[in-house]
């Protein structure tokens, strides 16, 4: 009998990762996701710091600080598909915070929370149909680690 490995399967990403395989999912309590399905772009997760100026008149250059890191709005372009702007509809713009999961290939998360708004994208000759989900993150993202990371 042939030994089976399970580590065969896991996403190796020890040369660096693909995005094919990313998906965004919500929740409303964060016990089941929903996955939004047709999802074309996953915009830059995460935050950039505020700074904090303690320059003082000693100070020869201006000195800085990391402060509170900014929420920020995310875009997330979706293919459109009838049912999938159907479902995307139903989280937009009802003044309703969502939690909000991006999963990546190899299985590490960022959760967040936002309100989600809805617009149709701009159309042009020979190009598909799109929508965007925009997220106005209230808090998060909270990274979470693969928890197999192959390769390592």
């Amino acid at each position: 009998m042939q030994e089976f490995k399970l580590q065969q399967f896991a996403v190796d990403a020890s040369d660096g990762l693909a995005g094919t395989g990313t998906k965004l999912s919500y929740s409303k309590d964060g016990t089941s996701w929903t996955d939004i399905t047709d999802v074309k772009t996953i915009p830059a997760v995460g935050g950039t710091p505020q700074t904090i100026n303690v320059t003082t008149l000693a100070d020869t250059r201006e000195k800085q600080i990391p402060g509170i890191k900014q929420s920020s709005s995310l875009a997330f372009q979706c293919v459109y598909k009838g049912d999938n702007f159907k479902k995307a509809q139903a989280i937009c713009d009802n003044n309703v915070t969502y939690k909000f999961k991006v999963t990546y290939p190899d299985g590490m998360t960022a959760e967040f929370e936002g309100r989600a708004t809805l617009a149709m994208d701009s159309l042009s000759t020979n190009a598909a149909v799109g929508f965007t989900i925009t997220i106005t993150v209230s808090d998060g993202p909270n990274f979470t680690p693969a928890t197999t990371v192959a390769g390592s």
